[in-house]
């Protein structure tokens, strides 16, 4: 674990053999189309067809800057049914002003057509995982031809990317980075995402990051808030989290990079823990998501229908930490996840208890 308590990192110079790349300003080209420097297309492109063979087609928008500068893809609804992405990727792409844009933007708010026209979290075509399925592969499985298609297209061109998702239903996360923080440029943009929280790993095979990543565009995962809903507060915050990126790699050259008080970077397994049921029942959840709790500190029981009190199980914390994830539907089979524990520094502690505080008393006003 490693934290930032009080201040910023101090913007030290990147390892050997790794700078910051010089960029021409040149057309972004996908199959079938162009957009020329200084401008911006709205694009539905074809991934795929239907039963009836009318054809599937992904929304995008690409905005081309003026400038050279990197380019910067954001995407959102490989899982159908998570939508607070969807805002974040609208709102960049046609509610900001770029005509001091350095670098293009490869704006994919919905990649699982399907999937968010059923609101669901997979393709309804054989209840594949579109997340599991890149970079995809021609002549292979529907999941992995679309997954192909949008990866070589509007991926593999960019030089960063941000995916957006929420949790699965009847879960709730706090908006947190997930990165490979061993990749210094992963590390570099899960930092200037500006989060409290930076998970690390590569994430499981198949997925959009990790496969980017590998593929030679560092790429990070938000996670934010829960599926089927727009949550503004958790929107605005990561639209604030997207800006400070794109002032970091110099898109925005005369914004500042956004600091966010505290941080905790988590990259080893004992670090963090889902704490799962022992028992079937009906949950009582004592602490939300974003809730400091103390090690022994009881986070839920689960009771059986009658509340028998010899029948209670009491659920406690491990460690002293941060639940960064939780249940919201109160009910449970044994093994099913109820909260995502992650572990804090002292110093960590102080630092959001010092913003809880402050936050309290705001309200208070």
């Amino acid at each position: 674990m490693t934290d930032d308590a009080a201040e910023p990192p101090d913007g030290s110079d990147p390892p050997d053999g790794v700078q910051d790349l010089e960029y021409d300003n040149e057309p972004f080209t996908y199959d079938g189309g162009r957009v020329d420097p200084g401008e911006s297309a709205n694009i539905r492109y074809g991934i795929s067809e239907t039963y009836l063979g009318d054809p599937v087609r992904i929304p995008v928008t690409i905005v081309n800057g003026p400038y050279p500068g990197p380019t910067v893809f954001l995407s959102a609804a490989a899982h159908g049914d998570e939508l607070n992405g969807i805002e974040v990727v609208r709102e960049v792409a046609h509610d900001w002003d770029h005509t001091d844009l350095h670098g293009t933007l490869v704006c994919l708010p919905v990649l699982n057509v399907p999937g968010f026209l059923a609101q669901e979290r997979y393709l309804p075509i054989y209840d594949r995982d579109l997340n599991r399925s890149f970079p995809g592969r021609e002549g292979s499985t529907s999941a992995r031809r679309m997954a192909h298609r949008i990866f070589r297209n509007f991926v593999a061109p960019c030089d960063l990317g941000i995916d957006f998702h929420t949790s699965t239903r009847g879960r709730t996360n706090m908006l947190h980075v997930r990165a490979n923080v061993n990749n210094f440029t992963v590390n570099r943009l899960a930092r200037a995402f500006s989060s409290n929280v930076v998970i690390g790993g590569e994430g499981p095979s198949g997925t959009l990051r990790r496969e980017a990543t590998d593929a030679g565009v560092p790429t990070i995962t938000v996670e934010m808030g829960e599926a089927h809903r727009f949550q503004r507060r958790l929107i605005d915050r990561a639209l604030t989290g997207v800006a400070s990126v794109l002032a970091e790699f110099g898109c925005h050259p005369d914004s500042s990079v956004h600091w966010p008080g505290w941080r905790t970077v988590i990259d080893a397994d004992d670090e963090k823990t889902w704490l799962r049921a022992d028992a079937g029942g009906i949950v009582d959840m004592k602490r939300g998501r974003g809730a400091l709790v103390e090690e022994g500190e009881v986070i839920c029981t689960i009771t059986n229908p009658f509340k028998e009190e010899d029948e209670v199980v009491t659920v406690e914390a491990p460690f002293t930490g941060l639940i960064v994830g939780v249940l919201e539907n109160p009910v449970v089979y044994p093994g099913n996840p109820l909260c995502h524990l992650v572990g804090l520094s002292a110093d960590t502690r102080i630092a959001l208890e010092r913003e809880q505080t402050t936050e309290r008393s705001r309200s208070e006003l």
